[in-house]
């Protein structure tokens, strides 16, 4: 029977001298997911990219591409862009792209054709004949992603791809990214932006110190960390709430947490008694909020 996954790690150990990068890490990638991959610097998610990319080796542990255990030749089915860029300065753009897009198995007439493609999409043609020293951080960024993307890999790795961006490139490469999900692209996301994770990721795993701590899907575990906190606008500043806790108030705002024994109609009617409410909502944890508690904890 065919996986529901494109990738399976398993029990994956790796140790660099007096260092457990990765213990016991065990992940599964959907098919056609955006699968958060975040944690701490030095937690040991790149570790695990590069472990996926072949780029070096696990101790201990098993990984499965397509339910095929990982060999040299799945490298074409991966697409991965690093933290760390590895544009050669001196070249020009487009003669490097043509490289590197070549490096993945394409003709020079196929790669060209593509590129010429992806570059109008991401509005880089007047690059094509400068050399990378010339660009910008975030147009350098756009190459790479070009050249990640080019051959339709069946796995992306992104590793930080807002890096150097401005708000508005910032947008674009996220409609990208989504659109490659759309199309049926897998897709590993590495970031720090929290509102990034939220924005794209269907499912995460969040590493700490060399092990997974959190795990599996983005609404589940938003759901999972809710604790009965409701933010209130209302018309009196001076809110009095018996058997409720206000934890926050700002003017006629309130954070308000209810108790097990108590529930939000009774809350409501507690307000009612001496004001109007103007706004009444649940405060659902962001994954900031999880992201932070569960290190602390963790």
């Amino acid at each position: 029977m065919e996986s529901d996954n494109i990738l399976t790690a398993s029990n994956i150990i790796k140790q660099y001298e007096n260092h457990l990068a990765l213990n016991d890490v065990s992940i599964s990638i959907p098919k056609g997911c955006i699968y958060g991959l975040l944690g701490p610097n030095g937690a040991g998610k790149s570790t695990l990219m590069k472990i996926i990319n072949q780029i070096t080796a696990p101790d201990s542990g098993e990984i499965f591409l397509e339910g095929e255990k990982l060999q040299r030749k799945h490298i074409s089915k991966i697409g991965y862009l690093p933290e760390e860029r590895g544009l050669y300065k001196k070249m020009k753009v487009g003669e490097q792209s043509l490289y590197l897009a070549q490096l993945k198995g394409m003709s020079k007439y196929e790669a060209n054709k593509k590129l010429k493609y992806w570059f109008e999409k991401l509005n880089i043609n007047e690059w094509w004949n400068k050399k990378v020293e010339e660009l910008s951080k975030g147009m350098a960024q756009k190459v790479q992603f070009a050249v990640t993307v080019i051959h339709k890999p069946e796995l992306l790795i992104f590793d930080e791809p807002f890096s150097g961006f401005d708000p508005v490139n910032t947008s674009v490469i996220r409609n990208e990214i989504l659109e490659l999900k759309k199309s049926g692209t897998s897709i590993i996301f590495s970031t720090h932006r929290m509102e990034s994770v939220e924005e794209v990721c269907d499912e995460i795993t969040l590493i700490n110190n060399g092990r997974s701590i959190l795990q599996g899907d983005i609404n589940y575990i938003k759901n999972k960390y809710r604790n009965n906190s409701f933010e209130i606008e209302c018309t009196n500043e001076n809110l009095k709430l018996e058997g409720f806790d206000i934890l926050d108030k700002n003017k006629n705002r309130y954070l308000v947490k209810i108790p097990e024994k108590s529930n939000s109609k009774e809350l409501i009617k507690e307000i009612l008694k001496n004001s109007e409410i103007v706004s009444f909502n649940e405060k659902i944890p962001s994954m900031e909020d999880i992201f932070i508690n569960t290190i602390k904890n963790g």
